[in-house]
C-alpha cells in the first residue's frame, strides 16, 4: 500500500552505484564465446541493462533455438562471480545515498539482479542502514526495458510513481522510467553517452553518483525533498 506523504529515489545498481557494467560485459563475451558465439564487446556492452533473457534475445537473435539459453547464463554468473569480493561502489554513491536519506526520502534499490548477485553488491555498497527496500529479478515478470522492477520497487516501498525519482545508467533505465512518467536521471559512470541517455529521455545526466550528489539541490532529487 502506498503512503502519499513519502518520496523517495529508485536506484538502478549495476553501472549506477556499483561499478560492474564492464564485468558484466566481459563475462557475456567469454559466456558467449565458449559455446562459439562470437559477439563483439561493444554489441554486448551495450545490451548490459536488460534482463538475460532479453540480452541473448539482443544478441544472438529471437528466432534462435533457447535450450542453451540456461548453460549461458550459468557461465556467465559464475565468471561474473569471480569478481564479487572485488566489487566497488562508484565515486560517491555512499555518499550520495545518504544524503538523500538525509533530505527524508527513502532510498530504493531497483534492480534485477538475482538474489545472489543482490547479497554482493549490498555488501560492496555498506549502506544498509539508510535502504528502505531492494527487489531482485524474483520481483519481476519481465526485465528491462519492461517497467516491473520499478513496479515492484514502489509496492514495497509503499511509494507512487508522481512522487519519485528513478537514477540508472543505460537507456534500458530510462525507457522502464518512461513507461511510468518517473522521472529518470541517467549517469554516464555505466558507459553510455550523455546524449544518448538524454535522447532516451533522462530528464538530467550527470558523470556518475558523485556528480549528482555535488548537484542534489538543484537535481530533479532536489526538488523531491
Amino acid at each position: 500500500m502506498s503512503d502519499d506523504k513519502r518520496r523517495g529515489v529508485l536506484f538502478d545498481v549495476d553501472g549506477t552505484l556499483v561499478d560492474t557494467t564492464y564485468l558484466h560485459t566481459v563475462s557475456w563475451w567469454e559466456a558467449l564465446r565458449q559455446a562459439d558465439h562470437r559477439v563483439p564487446m561493444a554489441r554486448i556492452h551495450r545490451s548490459i541493462g536488460m534482463g538475460s533473457d532479453k540480452l541473448l534475445d539482443h544478441l544472438l537473435g529471437a528466432e534462435r533455438d533457447r535450450d542453451a539459453d540456461g548453460r549461458l547464463r550459468d557461465a556467465h554468473d559464475a565468471l561474473y562471480g569471480e569478481y564479487w569480493e572485488r566489487l566497488a561502489p562508484l565515486p560517491g554513491a555512499r555518499e550520495l545515498l545518504r544524503a538523500c536519506a538525509e533530505r527524508g526520502l527513502r532510498v530504493v534499490l531497483a534492480t534485477s539482479a538475482a538474489e545472489h548477485e543482490v547479497t554482493a553488491l549490498r555488501a560492496a555498497l555498506d549502506v544498509d542502514d539508510v535502504i528502505d527496500s531492494v527487489t531482485s529479478s524474483a520481483d519481476a515478470q519481465e526485465s528491462k526495458p519492461a517497467p516491473d522492477i520499478l513496479v515492484a520497487a514502489l509496492d514495497q516501498s509503499g511509494l507512487t510513481a508522481e512522487r519519485v525519482v528513478f537514477v540508472g545508467d543505460s537507456v534500458w533505465d530510462v525507457a522502464a522510467a518512461g513507461k511510468l512518467d518517473i522521472p529518470c536521471i541517467g549517469l554516464t559512470c555505466g558507459g553510455t553517452g550523455r546524449a544518448e541517455l538524454a535522447g532516451a529521455g533522462a530528464v538530467a545526466v550527470y558523470d556518475d553518483p558523485a556528480a549528482l550528489l555535488e548537484a542534489l539541490p538543484e537535481s530533479a532529487i532536489g526538488t523531491l525533498a
